[in-house]
């Protein structure tokens, strides 16, 4: 049992942990909530039936803590931005220029800052579909939900992220 915990811990770790901050936006509430998940696991692996792969079984357990987590605070809307530094963000490949990585770095801050706006249903969605890169499926799985409801509220999630940084994008100018 301890080597398939210590497996699961070292292969999705960072994953969930990712998931997370994207959904508390504060890097020490999230290693408590991953705390939280991994012992939720320990406690619970013997009932894991393997109908789903093991990471969408963890994104399940983090996704319930996660909700649990903004319960207890009865204050989802107030999380901010600034208890994350979204600058540390690295940007892959090619090498951009520095006022390149600096546009790119704006765009992130406006399309996470846009996020905060979205329902919590959108925003899990795209956190599980565009930033840990599940499948439609997956994410089904995860959230609890048909297919067809990820795909409605994504969809509702992208036009209402567009719009916002139309309007983000218009304000400034």
């Amino acid at each position: 049992m301890d080597s398939v915990l210590k497996r699961l811990y070292t292969e999705y770790q960072q994953d969930v942990f990712q998931f997370l901050i994207y959904m508390v936006k504060n890097r020490d509430t999230a290693e408590d909530l991953l705390q939280e998940v991994f012992i939720k696991v320990m406690n619970s692996y013997h009932r894991f039936e393997g109908k789903s792969s093991e990471k969408t079984w963890l994104f399940s357990i983090a996704k319930n803590v996660t909700i649990d987590y903004f319960r207890k605070q009865k204050t989802i809307r107030k999380r901010v931005m600034d208890h994350f530094d979204w600058g540390e963000r690295e940007i892959s490949g090619g090498e951009p220029l520095p006022d390149e990585m600096l546009e790119q770095s704006e765009q992130v801050k406006k399309l996470y800052a846009c996020l905060d706006h979205c329902t919590t249903d959108q925003k899990m969605v795209i956190i599980t579909r565009y930033i840990q890169d599940l499948n439609i499926s997956e994410t089904a799985e995860v959230l609890g939900w048909t297919e067809g409801k990820v795909k409605t509220t994504q969809h509702r999630a992208i036009k209402k992220l567009k719009e916002l940084m139309s309007d983000e994008e218009e304000g400034v100018q």
